[in-house]
């Protein structure tokens, strides 16, 4: 949707209950009209939402879909043809699962590690015993692995074996473990197709995965260029305004391999500000400034405490000039533009691999986003905490994904057999907890 540069859209920010919040009206400072919010409450609230957005004519909603609303917010998309959805509902394809990410790298022909996605547990159990080791073994649902709870490494048949006992995980979800450069991975995040921020994420000591919140520690400095080309071809392949990929590259061969990639990442507060400036300058037609960020500028914004970084507001990058006599020249480390992002369209999405008909067969603790269809959940269903899914938790008003996942764990382990057990395993208020319990099978 182009716009004059007198002709502004609306814009409505998405919100949902319970869900971070990544945008507010201080990053998208100057806008010179009012910003609407528009908050989903889960729970049978699509058609309130549909018209909550219609009355307040909204042209532009900006915002993350979380992966246990996805599906509902495809069906809502289509309820509202007009509205430009900031990222599109294409673009947040890869952030419902990790299944999604690998569908995505090889619709798009990005460099990913040989991945094998599937329902049946024979075809899994034969790669097993051929495969190359170590494996990682993933949880596919979701974009966030809470600090690397649900990826796993095996180094042998008995090690998959025994974990996929134990955890239960559908789709079996295993990638060939890259051998990687310096114990470390690689953060980029881009804005418009360029990367705006890039850190490496070592591990911590006695530690395999590259997380902060397991001791790892980050670096800013030495980000090969080919990271940043394999980051800038996935962000264009997802028509991305806002992106950001987990990259690993490996140490025989320096050849870099998405791990993860999704519009939904942690950022500081001055680089929510470049994004919302470049929407901005998007839906104005020019008419505000392009964000400028010289390429490795993170190298010595990095340099900074996190105390620092974090209180950062509408950092502003001027172009360099050289003086006319040419007597100081500043060298360009690299010659990659911020781009206007292409539109969306249904057919960018590539096709999912369906799970098998017996449905009774994939384990509550795993099942994925069926139940979202409203069609399938009324306000007088009673769940069976034995049989529910992640998704149906989280309709449950103030329940937190995390805490939702801490359910499904217990019933896996048969430590929670009814709901009313749950005071005992969650710090969540009792009257919260009492308001659930209306809505479980005794």
């Amino acid at each position: 949707m182009k716009q004059t540069k007198q002709q502004l859209p609306k814009i409505g920010f998405l919100y949902l209950d319970y869900v971070l919040r990544f945008f507010d009206e201080s990053n998208f400072r100057g806008w010179p009209d009012k910003i609407e919010r528009v908050t989903y409450h889960w729970k049978n609230d699509k058609a309130r939402f549909i018209n909550e957005v219609k009355r307040k004519k909204i042209d532009v909603l900006v915002g993350n879909i979380p992966a246990t609303a996805y599906e509902t917010f495809k069906e809502i998309a289509q309820a509202l043809p007009n509205v430009r959805f900031i990222p599109s509902i294409e673009t947040q394809f890869a952030n419902k699962s990790k299944e999604n990410v690998t569908l995505f790298c090889e619709k798009y022909d990005i460099q990913a590690p040989k991945t094998l996605i599937t329902y049946d547990d024979a075809v899994a159990d034969e790669h097993f015993k051929t495969c190359h080791y170590p494996q990682i073994v993933k949880r596919s649902y979701g974009a966030s692995n809470y600090g690397g709870y649900f990826v796993h490494k095996v180094d042998d048949y008995k090690e998959a074996t025994e974990l996929l006992a134990e955890k239960k995980y559908k789709p079996v979800y295993t990638q060939d473990g890259v051998p990687l450069k310096d114990s470390g991975d690689i953060r980029v995040m881009l804005i418009g197709h360029k990367p705006i921020c890039a850190f490496w994420r070592y591990s911590g000591e006695g530690e395999w995965i590259t997380n902060t919140s397991q001791g790892g520690s980050m670096s800013y400095e030495n980000v090969p260029m080919n990271v940043l080309e394999l980051a800038v071809k996935a962000s264009k392949a997802a028509k991305a305004e806002y992106w950001a990929c987990d990259i690993a590259i490996d140490e025989n061969t320096d050849e870099p391999y998405i791990l993860e990639c999704a519009t939904a990442f942690a950022a500081f507060p001055y680089v929510r500000d470049w994004i919302a400036q470049y929407i901005m300058w998007d839906l104005s037609g020019g008419k505000f400034r392009l964000p400028h960020v010289p390429l490795y500028s993170w190298e010595e914004l990095g340099k900074m405490d996190p105390s620092v970084l974090r209180t950062l507001r509408h950092l502003y990058f001027a172009k360099y000039e050289p003086s006319v006599d040419g007597a100081y020249w500043l060298e360009d480390k690299g010659n990659i533009d911020m781009e206007l992002t292409e539109e969306s369209r249904p057919s960018d999405v590539p096709p999912r691999i369906e799970p098998p008909l017996s449905e009774d067969k994939i384990p509550a603790v795993v099942k994925e986003d069926e139940s979202q269809n409203n069609s399938t959940i009324s306000e007088d269903t009673l769940f069976d905490v034995t049989t529910i899914s992640l998704t149906e938790l989280m309709t449950l008003q103030g329940m937190e994904e995390e805490v939702a996942v801490n359910v499904l764990e217990l019933v896996a382990t048969q430590k929670l057999t009814s709901f009313a057990e749950v005071a005992a395993h969650l710090s969540t208020s009792p009257e919260r907890i009492e308001q659930w319990l209306t809505l479980f099978e005794k």
